[in-house]
Order: C-alpha cells, then structure tokens, then sequence
C-alpha cells in the first residue's frame, strides 16, 4: 500500500469517516501532489519539506477562501501526524505551519535591483553558470512558470522578436516577451554553454539541459535558484514561483493593465492576477510614506 492508501484506509477503518470525508481528504493530497509535480518535481512524501509546503500554501491560498486553504492544511497534518506517529517518515514538515486567519497572505517577490544583483553575480563564465543567468533572467522578464520553462524547446523560441511561445495549463498556448538582456544572456547560453553541455548526448531540443547534456528537471531548476539566491545572500528558500510573482509586481508598479499582466501570466481567471495589486498597493503605500514631504 503507498501512503496514501494506508492513510486514507486508517481513515475508513479505524477512524469510521465516512466515504464523503475519506474522499476529500484524498482529494486534497492528490491536488497538493499534483502541485508540486507541476512545480518542481514530486520526490515522495517522506522528502517534503516545509518550504515545499509553505510554497503550495502561498500558491493555491491566492484563488481560495481562507476555509478552504485551512482544510487543506488540516487535511496534511492528519496525514503527516499519522505518518509520523508509524515511522513511516523521519519528521513531519506540518508541524511549524501555521495560516493567518482573516488574512491572506500576498505573494512574496523580489525588486529588479535584488533580480539585477543575482544576475550580475552569475559571471564566472561556466557553462552551468551561462545557464543559470539564462534561467534567472528568462523568469524574471517573462513570468513563466517553473513546469513551462522545464518544457520548453528551442523551437519554441523567437530570438529575433524577443518571443516565446509558451504550452501553458490545458494545453492554452501564449506569447510571452523578453527584454534585450535577457536575449543576450540567452543567445550566449545557446551559443556557447549549451553546445558544452550537451557533449554527444542526444539533442532532445530542450532549451535547459543539466550537467549530463539532458534536459534538465523542473526540480534541479528549482534547486538551482534556490542556491543562486543563497549564495547571493538575499535568501536561503528562494523558488522559481517568487520570480514568477516578481514579474508580476514590477509590471503593474510600472503601470500595465491588469487584464494584459493576467494574458502574460496564463491566469484563466482575473481575480488571480488581481492578488498583485494588492502587493503593488502595498509598494506604493511604503513609497508615499517615505517619499511625502512633512513640515
């Protein structure tokens, strides 16, 4: 039996909950292991971490109510405690996570100079190095998401336009822009570092290959941001998501309209994109009271 399946039977059998509640608490760890599937990579329940957790939570809190979420992460810590209270993992990753309540979270982001300074530090020539300031600039300037930039082929690619074609959730393509940085940045990891990296492996015509020559996963992207971030001293949990959302921030504190930020980030629904006005109100707000003169 996996996991799941002993857990969701303790639930039947020893527990008495009914079909209707054993099924939403299987529907809720099947939609937060289809998260992190589609977002960086799913490694087994024993090697999940908090962050991984407080990374769901930010992601999917922004479209639900504040009930919802709470059952969500009720429904993790009754699979972890039990998890936990068999041996069948090491520590439960629940135990320190805790929601607001009455509040939601906003998305966390970085500014374009903390953005511009891991670009900048990225300049040690390598091979791997050329690939992670593509990487960084490619998320920063067109906010991909982490599954979209995993799976993107060079075919996909219109360097002479500064576009590219994105397969985004269910199978909706769009176009996505980047700036003459990240072209450059780009064209030199095409150039030179993936040429390197590839060696004689086959070419599957993946834009990011790993130090083997083969695509690379959405989970090394994931680790790989993180340690750019930490050894640039901003932050030790940084994820291709916080990219995501800073794409999203620096469009609207510069003025874009919010249904075209929505058309650039793939979101189905507005009131997704809308979560980034709150942050950008939040920015504005921090500036007037700075910036306002006083007697």
């Amino acid at each position: 039996m996996t996991l799941e399946e002993q857990f969701l039977s303790y639930l039947k059998n020893e527990r008495s909950y009914s079909p209707k509640t054993v099924l939403a608490y299987q529907k809720d760890l099947a939609a937060a292991k289809k998260f992190w599937q589609e977002n960086g990579g799913f490694p087994g329940w024993d090697q999940i971490s908090r962050r991984d957790l407080e990374i769901y939570l930010l992601a999917t809190g922004q479209k639900l109510a504040s009930s919802t979420l709470s059952r969500k992460l009720s429904s993790l810590k009754s699979f972890y405690r039990l998890l936990t209270r068999r041996g069948l993992v090491k520590a439960d990753p629940t135990v320190a996570i805790q929601l607001r309540r009455g509040k939601k979270k906003l998305p966390e982001f970085f500014y374009q100079d903390e953005v511009g300074q891991v670009i900048r530090s990225l300049n040690d020539g390598k091979p791997l190095t050329v690939r992670n300031r593509a990487i960084v600039a490619l998320f920063y300037a067109t906010g991909m998401r982490l599954s979209e930039l995993t799976d993107l082929k060079i075919k996909q690619l219109d360097l002479e336009n500064g576009m590219i074609l994105v397969h985004g959730k269910g199978n909706k393509d769009r176009y996505v822009f980047f700036d003459q940085e990240s072209k450059k940045y780009l064209e030199e990891y095409l150039q030179v570092a993936r040429p390197s990296l590839l060696k004689n492996e086959p070419d599957t015509e993946a834009v990011f290959l790993n130090k083997l020559g083969r695509p690379i996963s959405s989970r090394g992207i994931a680790k790989a941001v993180q340690q750019i971030f930490q050894k640039a001293g901003l932050t030790a949990g940084a994820h291709p998501h916080e990219l995501r959302h800073s794409f999203a921030t620096a469009m609207l504190n510069n003025g874009a309209d919010l249904r075209s930020v929505q058309e650039l980030l793939g979101h189905e629904d507005l009131s997704t994109t809308q979560i980034y006005t709150h942050v950008s109100m939040q920015h504005l707000t921090a500036e007037y009271r700075q910036h306002f003169p006083r007697k």
